[in-house]
Protein backbone atom coordinates (compact mmCIF):
# COMPACT_ATOMS: atom_id res chain seq x y z
CA UNK A 1 0.00 0.00 0.00
CA UNK A 2 1.26 3.47 -0.94
CA UNK A 3 0.66 6.15 1.69
CA UNK A 4 -0.02 9.63 0.31
CA UNK A 5 -0.19 12.50 2.79
CA UNK A 6 -2.20 15.56 1.76
CA UNK A 7 -0.58 18.59 3.42
CA UNK A 8 -2.45 21.80 2.62
CA UNK A 9 -5.26 23.93 4.01
CA UNK A 10 -8.48 22.12 5.05
CA UNK A 11 -10.44 23.83 2.27
CA UNK A 12 -8.02 22.33 -0.26
CA UNK A 13 -8.58 18.86 1.18
CA UNK A 14 -12.31 19.28 0.64
CA UNK A 15 -11.64 20.31 -2.95
CA UNK A 16 -9.03 17.68 -3.80
CA UNK A 17 -10.00 14.51 -1.91
CA UNK A 18 -12.53 13.16 -4.41
CA UNK A 19 -10.57 14.13 -7.58
CA UNK A 20 -7.38 12.58 -6.19
CA UNK A 21 -9.11 9.32 -5.29
CA UNK A 22 -10.66 9.21 -8.76
CA UNK A 23 -7.33 9.93 -10.43
CA UNK A 24 -5.58 7.22 -8.40
CA UNK A 25 -8.23 4.69 -9.40
CA UNK A 26 -7.98 5.69 -13.06
CA UNK A 27 -4.18 5.33 -12.95
CA UNK A 28 -4.38 1.95 -11.24
CA UNK A 29 -2.70 3.23 -8.06
CA UNK A 30 -3.47 1.36 -4.84
CA UNK A 31 -2.95 4.20 -2.38
CA UNK A 32 -4.12 5.26 1.02
CA UNK A 33 -4.78 9.00 0.93
CA UNK A 34 -5.25 11.11 4.04
CA UNK A 35 -4.26 14.14 6.08
CA UNK A 36 -2.73 12.22 9.00
CA UNK A 37 -0.09 9.46 8.94
CA UNK A 38 2.85 8.41 11.00
CA UNK A 39 5.60 10.38 9.13
CA UNK A 40 7.76 7.27 8.90
CA UNK A 41 5.06 5.56 6.80
CA UNK A 42 4.56 8.31 4.17
CA UNK A 43 5.65 7.63 0.58
CA UNK A 44 4.51 10.86 -1.10
CA UNK A 45 3.34 14.27 0.11
CA UNK A 46 0.85 16.29 -1.91
CA UNK A 47 1.97 19.65 -0.71
CA UNK A 48 1.20 23.33 -0.35
CA UNK A 49 3.41 25.62 1.77
CA UNK A 50 0.30 26.85 3.56
CA UNK A 51 -0.22 23.37 5.01
CA UNK A 52 1.00 21.91 8.30
CA UNK A 53 4.27 20.34 7.12
CA UNK A 54 7.41 22.46 7.05
CA UNK A 55 9.99 20.02 8.45
CA UNK A 56 10.46 16.96 6.23
CA UNK A 57 13.05 15.31 8.48
CA UNK A 58 10.63 12.79 10.11
CA UNK A 59 9.51 11.48 6.69
CA UNK A 60 12.23 8.87 6.40
CA UNK A 61 10.45 6.81 3.71
CA UNK A 62 9.51 9.80 1.55
CA UNK A 63 10.06 9.43 -2.20
CA UNK A 64 8.88 12.81 -3.55
CA UNK A 65 7.00 15.99 -2.67
CA UNK A 66 4.32 16.84 -5.23
CA UNK A 67 3.47 20.52 -5.10
CA UNK A 68 -0.03 21.84 -5.69
CA UNK A 69 1.49 25.18 -6.68
CA UNK A 70 3.17 26.19 -9.93
CA UNK A 71 5.50 28.54 -8.06
CA UNK A 72 8.01 26.89 -5.74
CA UNK A 73 10.06 29.88 -4.55
CA UNK A 74 8.94 29.34 -0.94
CA UNK A 75 9.95 25.66 -1.01
CA UNK A 76 13.29 25.36 -2.79
CA UNK A 77 15.41 26.60 0.09
CA UNK A 78 13.94 24.28 2.72
CA UNK A 79 17.05 22.48 4.07
CA UNK A 80 15.01 19.52 5.35
CA UNK A 81 13.69 18.66 1.88
CA UNK A 82 16.07 16.02 0.53
CA UNK A 83 13.82 14.24 -2.01
CA UNK A 84 12.66 15.40 -5.45
CA UNK A 85 10.26 18.34 -5.45
CA UNK A 86 7.86 18.44 -8.39
CA UNK A 87 6.10 21.67 -9.25
CA UNK A 88 2.56 21.69 -10.55
CA UNK A 89 2.21 21.96 -14.31
CA UNK A 90 -1.52 21.57 -14.77
CA UNK A 91 -3.03 21.78 -18.24
CA UNK A 92 -6.18 23.27 -16.74
CA UNK A 93 -4.13 26.07 -15.21
CA UNK A 94 -2.25 26.48 -18.49
CA UNK A 95 -5.49 26.89 -20.43
CA UNK A 96 -6.66 29.53 -17.96
CA UNK A 97 -3.39 31.44 -18.25
CA UNK A 98 -3.49 31.37 -22.03
CA UNK A 99 -7.03 32.75 -21.99
CA UNK A 100 -6.10 35.54 -19.54
CA UNK A 101 -2.95 36.62 -21.36
CA UNK A 102 -4.43 36.53 -24.86
CA UNK A 103 -7.52 38.33 -23.60
CA UNK A 104 -5.55 41.26 -22.22
CA UNK A 105 -3.18 41.39 -25.19
CA UNK A 106 -6.20 41.59 -27.51
CA UNK A 107 -7.80 44.19 -25.23
CA UNK A 108 -4.75 46.41 -25.63
CA UNK A 109 -4.29 45.59 -29.31
CA UNK A 110 -7.88 46.60 -30.12
CA UNK A 111 -7.89 49.62 -27.79
CA UNK A 112 -10.98 48.38 -26.00
CA UNK A 113 -10.52 50.49 -22.87
CA UNK A 114 -11.21 53.79 -24.59
CA UNK A 115 -14.47 52.47 -26.02
CA UNK A 116 -15.61 50.90 -22.77
CA UNK A 117 -15.04 54.18 -20.94
CA UNK A 118 -16.52 56.35 -23.69
CA UNK A 119 -20.21 55.35 -23.71
CA UNK A 120 -21.42 58.93 -23.28
CA UNK A 121 -23.18 59.65 -26.57
CA UNK A 122 -20.17 61.32 -28.21
CA UNK A 123 -19.09 59.88 -31.57
CA UNK A 124 -15.31 60.07 -31.48
CA UNK A 125 -13.50 59.75 -34.79
CA UNK A 126 -10.79 57.15 -34.73
CA UNK A 127 -9.02 54.47 -36.68
CA UNK A 128 -9.20 50.71 -36.58
CA UNK A 129 -6.44 48.78 -34.85
CA UNK A 130 -3.48 47.67 -36.95
CA UNK A 131 -3.23 44.03 -37.87
CA UNK A 132 -1.80 41.72 -35.24
CA UNK A 133 1.11 40.93 -37.53
CA UNK A 134 2.18 44.56 -37.13
CA UNK A 135 2.48 44.25 -33.33
CA UNK A 136 5.50 42.82 -31.51
CA UNK A 137 4.56 40.98 -28.33
CA UNK A 138 7.34 39.88 -25.97
CA UNK A 139 6.79 36.99 -23.56
CA UNK A 140 9.32 36.90 -20.74
CA UNK A 141 9.53 33.30 -19.57
CA UNK A 142 9.24 30.31 -21.87
CA UNK A 143 8.40 27.54 -19.43
CA UNK A 144 5.16 25.59 -19.75
CA UNK A 145 2.94 28.63 -19.19
CA UNK A 146 4.99 31.14 -21.16
CA UNK A 147 5.46 28.82 -24.14
CA UNK A 148 1.73 28.06 -24.28
CA UNK A 149 0.85 31.76 -24.16
CA UNK A 150 3.46 32.61 -26.79
CA UNK A 151 2.15 29.94 -29.16
CA UNK A 152 -1.43 31.13 -28.70
CA UNK A 153 -0.34 34.65 -29.64
CA UNK A 154 1.45 33.27 -32.69
CA UNK A 155 -1.85 31.67 -33.74
CA UNK A 156 -3.44 35.11 -33.51
CA UNK A 157 -0.74 36.31 -35.94
CA UNK A 158 1.21 38.56 -33.57
CA UNK A 159 4.97 38.81 -34.05
CA UNK A 160 6.03 37.01 -30.90
CA UNK A 161 9.44 37.18 -29.28
CA UNK A 162 10.23 35.23 -26.15
CA UNK A 163 13.01 35.26 -23.60
CA UNK A 164 14.33 32.75 -21.11
CA UNK A 165 17.51 32.51 -19.08
CA UNK A 166 18.62 29.44 -21.06
CA UNK A 167 18.10 28.61 -24.76
CA UNK A 168 14.58 27.54 -25.73
CA UNK A 169 12.85 26.56 -28.93
CA UNK A 170 9.14 27.37 -29.31
CA UNK A 171 7.53 26.94 -32.71
CA UNK A 172 6.69 30.24 -34.35
CA UNK A 173 8.41 32.30 -31.63
CA UNK A 174 11.66 34.22 -32.05
CA UNK A 175 13.48 32.99 -28.94
CA UNK A 176 16.19 34.88 -27.06
CA UNK A 177 18.18 34.04 -23.96
CA UNK A 178 20.77 35.54 -21.64
CA UNK A 179 21.42 39.19 -20.82
CA UNK A 180 21.93 40.30 -24.42
CA UNK A 181 18.91 38.32 -25.51
CA UNK A 182 16.69 40.13 -23.01
CA UNK A 183 17.50 43.46 -24.63
CA UNK A 184 16.75 42.09 -28.09
CA UNK A 185 13.46 40.55 -26.94
CA UNK A 186 12.23 43.78 -25.35
CA UNK A 187 13.50 46.16 -28.01
CA UNK A 188 10.56 47.98 -29.66
CA UNK A 189 8.01 45.61 -28.09
CA UNK A 190 4.44 46.88 -28.20
CA UNK A 191 3.36 44.58 -25.36
CA UNK A 192 5.17 42.53 -22.75
CA UNK A 193 3.75 39.59 -20.78
CA UNK A 194 5.70 38.41 -17.74
CA UNK A 195 5.60 34.67 -16.99
CA UNK A 196 8.94 34.11 -15.29
CA UNK A 197 9.47 32.34 -11.96
CA UNK A 198 10.37 34.39 -8.91
CA UNK A 199 14.10 33.91 -8.34
CA UNK A 200 16.95 36.24 -7.35
CA UNK A 201 17.96 36.30 -11.02
CA UNK A 202 14.51 37.46 -12.22
CA UNK A 203 13.69 40.06 -9.55
CA UNK A 204 13.05 43.48 -11.13
CA UNK A 205 13.62 42.11 -14.62
CA UNK A 206 11.25 44.85 -15.72
CA UNK A 207 13.00 47.99 -14.48
CA UNK A 208 13.72 51.50 -15.71
CA UNK A 209 16.41 50.35 -18.12
CA UNK A 210 14.48 47.44 -19.60
CA UNK A 211 11.22 49.41 -19.86
CA UNK A 212 13.10 52.08 -21.85
CA UNK A 213 13.86 49.45 -24.51
CA UNK A 214 10.17 48.99 -25.27
CA UNK A 215 8.27 51.07 -27.81
CA UNK A 216 6.93 54.31 -26.37
CA UNK A 217 3.27 53.91 -25.47
CA UNK A 218 3.57 50.14 -24.96
CA UNK A 219 1.71 47.89 -22.54
CA UNK A 220 2.57 45.44 -19.75
CA UNK A 221 0.64 42.46 -18.42
CA UNK A 222 1.98 40.61 -15.39
CA UNK A 223 0.27 37.37 -14.33
CA UNK A 224 3.61 35.83 -13.31
CA UNK A 225 5.11 37.05 -10.04
CA UNK A 226 5.02 40.44 -8.31
CA UNK A 227 8.79 40.82 -7.75
CA UNK A 228 9.43 40.61 -11.51
CA UNK A 229 8.47 44.30 -11.72
CA UNK A 230 10.18 47.31 -10.16
CA UNK A 231 7.03 49.06 -8.94
CA UNK A 232 8.54 52.55 -8.78
CA UNK A 233 10.04 52.24 -12.26
CA UNK A 234 6.72 51.03 -13.64
CA UNK A 235 4.82 53.99 -12.17
CA UNK A 236 7.44 56.43 -13.48
CA UNK A 237 7.15 54.93 -16.96
CA UNK A 238 3.36 55.19 -16.87
CA UNK A 239 3.57 58.81 -15.73
CA UNK A 240 6.03 59.72 -18.48
CA UNK A 241 4.06 58.00 -21.25
CA UNK A 242 6.76 55.43 -21.97
CA UNK A 243 4.12 52.90 -20.98
CA UNK A 244 0.47 53.44 -21.87
CA UNK A 245 -1.06 51.01 -19.37
CA UNK A 246 -0.30 47.98 -17.20
CA UNK A 247 -2.55 45.14 -16.05
CA UNK A 248 -1.17 43.50 -12.93
CA UNK A 249 -2.48 40.30 -11.37
CA UNK A 250 0.36 39.61 -8.92
CA UNK A 251 2.14 41.77 -6.37
CA UNK A 252 4.99 41.80 -3.88
CA UNK A 253 2.47 41.88 -1.03
CA UNK A 254 -0.91 40.20 -1.40
CA UNK A 255 -3.59 41.25 -0.87
CA UNK A 256 -2.34 44.51 -2.39
CA UNK A 257 -2.44 47.11 0.43
CA UNK A 258 -5.31 49.54 0.07
CA UNK A 259 -2.93 52.52 0.10
CA UNK A 260 -0.69 51.18 -2.67
CA UNK A 261 -0.41 53.68 -5.56
CA UNK A 262 -1.44 51.04 -8.12
CA UNK A 263 -5.04 51.23 -6.89
CA UNK A 264 -5.48 54.89 -7.74
CA UNK A 265 -3.30 55.09 -10.83
CA UNK A 266 -5.41 55.79 -13.96
CA UNK A 267 -3.10 53.68 -16.13
CA UNK A 268 -3.07 50.55 -13.96
CA UNK A 269 -5.62 47.75 -13.90
CA UNK A 270 -5.39 45.60 -10.75
CA UNK A 271 -6.81 42.08 -10.79
CA UNK A 272 -6.70 40.04 -7.55
CA UNK A 273 -4.43 37.11 -8.51
CA UNK A 274 -7.13 35.45 -10.60
CA UNK A 275 -5.36 35.01 -13.96
CA UNK A 276 -5.18 31.25 -13.51
CA UNK A 277 -5.47 28.70 -10.77
CA UNK A 278 -4.78 25.02 -10.44
CA UNK A 279 -7.86 22.94 -11.26
CA UNK A 280 -8.41 20.07 -8.83
CA UNK A 281 -9.49 17.55 -11.47
CA UNK A 282 -6.62 18.09 -13.89
CA UNK A 283 -4.03 18.67 -11.14
CA UNK A 284 -5.03 15.36 -9.53
CA UNK A 285 -4.26 13.62 -12.82
CA UNK A 286 -0.76 15.14 -12.82
CA UNK A 287 -0.17 14.00 -9.23
CA UNK A 288 -1.42 10.49 -9.97
CA UNK A 289 0.83 10.24 -13.01
CA UNK A 290 3.87 11.23 -10.95
CA UNK A 291 3.07 8.64 -8.29
CA UNK A 292 2.64 6.02 -11.03
CA UNK A 293 6.02 7.04 -12.43
CA UNK A 294 7.64 6.99 -9.01
CA UNK A 295 6.39 3.48 -8.31
CA UNK A 296 7.44 2.35 -11.78
CA UNK A 297 10.99 3.74 -11.51
CA UNK A 298 10.27 6.17 -14.35
CA UNK A 299 11.48 9.79 -14.41
CA UNK A 300 9.18 12.13 -12.50
CA UNK A 301 7.52 15.01 -14.30
CA UNK A 302 8.33 18.68 -13.58
CA UNK A 303 11.16 18.08 -11.12
CA UNK A 304 12.44 21.38 -9.71
CA UNK A 305 16.05 22.38 -10.25
CA UNK A 306 16.74 23.46 -6.69
CA UNK A 307 19.81 25.50 -7.68
CA UNK A 308 17.95 27.44 -10.36
CA UNK A 309 14.89 27.85 -8.17
CA UNK A 310 12.28 26.45 -10.57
Amino acid sequence: MINVLFSAQPKSWAEYEAPLRAAFTKAGIDAQLGTEFDPADVDYIVYAPSGPVSDFTPFTKLKAVLSLWAGVETMVDNPTLKVPLCRMVDHGLTESMVEWVTGHVLRYHLGMDKFLSGQDGVWRAGTAAPLARDRKVCVLGLGALGAACAQALVQLNFRVHGWARSPKQVEGVTCHHGADGLDAALSDADMVALLLPDTPATENVLNARSIALMRRGSFVVNPGRGPLVDDDALIAALDSGQLAHATLDVFRVEPLPENHPFWAHPKVTVTPHIAAETKATTASEVIAENIRRGEGDEPLLHVVDRAAGY
